[in-house]
This record gives C-alpha cells, structure tokens and sequence, in this order.
C-alpha cells in the first residue's frame, strides 16, 4: 500500500472551508463506485465515512461476478485503496448536518464543514430485527434474510422462517428453492390472516406451518439447533422445533435524513421511505442524488455498485455542462 494510500484512508480533520465538486456521504459499494467514477474523470471529490457497512455481519458476499465469497471488509478496502489512486479523499467520519444554498455544506460531527457542488448520499439503510432472543447474536450467520446472499451455502438443511407480517409467505415460498425441509413459524401472525391462496401455496410447497408465537432460539456449541415456542412445559420452556437455519425479515429503516432535511421528494414503498429519483439517482433537489439502498430497498452490493457508478458519471456531465453554459453565458 502506497504512503499515499495510507494517508487518505485515516481520519482527518478537514478544514472548514475546504471545497469539493462532489461529496460522497456513505463508503459502501454505492458510494465508493461513484467515488471512483468522479475520481477518474479527475474531479476533487471528497467520500465521508463513518464505518457502519449494512453487511458487516455476514462472513462472505454471494452474487457479486468475480467477486463472490469474498468478505465484506476486504471488498471495502479494496475500494477505498482504488479511489485513493486518482486522487479521492476518504475522511472518516458522520454527516450530522447539510445545508444547501448555491452548493451544499456538510457539517462533520468530528468538527468542521465541507462544501460542494453536488451531493451524493449513499448512507444505505439499518436493519431492524425482530425482538427474539438469540436472532440479533446469530444474525449473518444462521439466522439470514437473503437466500440469494446465503441460501447456496446452507442448501438441503432444514429452515425456519420468521413471520414478521402476513406477506411472510413470499419468503417462506422463496427459500424452498433451496432446501424442501422448510418450516413457517408464524409468531405473532394469526392463521386467519393468511389467504387461502398463500395456504395453498404453502402446502403445494410443502412447507408446515407452525403457529403460535416464538419465545427464542435453542443454540448447542455455537450452531442454531431449534425455535422455541413460547409456554407449553411446567419448566417454563416451549416446544422446540429442529432447525439449522432460520430465515427473518427486518424491518428496513432507510439512512435518509439528510435527503428529508434537504427537502427532497419522498415516497411511501411497502418497505420503508425512500427518495423519488430519475433512472441515474438524482432526486428531485438539483444537484443531490442517492445510491444504493438508500435510493431503494433491493439493491444487493452489485446493483448498488452500479447505482453509484451511474451517479457518478451523471454528476460528471452536470458538472462539465454546467462549466461550459457558464463559459458562454447560458
């Protein structure tokens, strides 16, 4: 690694009038990939990151072409190594505040603020779990959410899935591609709020249903053996139903409070608040895009890489067409 490299991926104090065409808040895949994008098309651009990646639970990532298997960390840190090359700055730290006024001003809670012409906001989103003892400690290993992230490294074992609402069956269904021996814990879902359609489904998958509500999780040297069913023993303990996998929902809850407190236009998706924007990630506030997850619910690290990477070209032309209006007075 290069001195210059070192140099750009520690914590800096940024000087309070420090300008920048661009400001990257978030250094995940969506962010980093408009990063370089800007970086090779030489514009001074500046990444602020606070180091709380969504997927730094999971052990490996699945799905990314030539890149699947490989863990997390070592995908950030190649990406930070790559924008250093031409020039970008990384600094850590959290945006705590933005204004807008001919540009935009990004107040560091580390102290300072940094300005620039554009805004990308690639902050992602927090996953929120359901309120189950043991699914918080196992959550990235047994107890997953994605089946395309995970489902090929724990095929043919046998499944749980965590019913967090009603549309719980879609995931219930889903993971069936991947192993036959799935059981559906409702939990807190009452039978009769499943259609006749989806208990068709089920069966036709054969997928058993299990109600009652789930107290916690049985664990036997360090691997998930069971779901325990709340009550049902004199010793206080439920049933336990054998499982090695349990697949949950979190409730996404978007990074998007710099987008609201910058007036851009929200929309109500069944999986959380998200910004409005066109097909390149700009919002409906000039010069303030979004990337990655936190422009939407289902961008995996590869189509949040190429979000990012789409803004970041579409930045570099705004900037380049706006130079030249400028220059013969548009």
């Amino acid at each position: 690694m290069t001195e210059k490299t070192e140099k750009t991926q520690k914590t800096q104090e940024t000087d309070k009038t420090e300008t920048y065409e661009a400001i990257v808040v978030g250094g995940g895949a969506a962010g980093l990939s408009a990063a370089l994008v800007l970086g090779r098309a030489r514009r001074r651009t500046l990444v602020v990151d606070a180091g709380e990646p969504r997927n730094a639970p999971a052990a490996h990532m699945q799905g990314y072409l030539t890149r699947d298997g490989m863990p997390p960390a070592e995908f950030l840190a190649a990406g930070r190594a790559e924008i250093a090359r031409y020039g970008v700055e990384l600094v850590r730290d959290r945006a705590v505040d933005v204004t807008r006024d001919t540009g935009f001003g990004v107040t560091l809670a580390g102290g300072g603020t940094v300005r620039a012409r554009h805004l990308v906001v690639a902050t992602g989103l927090r996953d929120e779990l359901p309120p189950v003892d043991g699914v918080a400690e196992r959550f990235g290993r047994d107890v997953l959410h994605c089946p395309y992230c995970h489902g090929w490294e724990v095929r043919d074992r046998a499944f749980g899935v965590l019913a967090t609402s009603p549309s719980s069956v879609h995931q219930a269904l889903m993971v069936t591609q991947w192993s036959k021996d799935v059981t559906f814990f409702l939990h807190r879902v009452a039978e009769d709020e499943l259609s006749d359609e989806d208990l068709r489904r089920l069966a036709a998958a054969g997928v058993r249903v299990v109600p009652g509500e789930v107290a916690g999780l049985a664990v036997t040297d360090d691997r998930l053996t069971g779901v325990r069913l709340a009550g049902g023993t004199p010793f206080g303990e439920g049933t336990v139903h054998d499982r090695e996998v349990l697949f949950v929902a979190p409730r996404a809850v978007p990074q998007t409070d710099l987008l609201v407190r910058l007036g851009a236009e929200m929309r109500e998706t069944p999986f959380g608040t998200f910004p409005v924007v066109d097909e390149r990630g700009l919002t409906s506030v000039p010069g303030l895009w979004a990337a990655g997850n936190a422009s939407g619910f289902a961008e995996q690290v590869v189509n949040a890489a190429s979000r990012g990477y789409r803004a970041g070209a579409a930045i570099n032309g705004e900037l380049l067409f706006a130079d030249l209006d400028a220059a013969v007075g548009v």
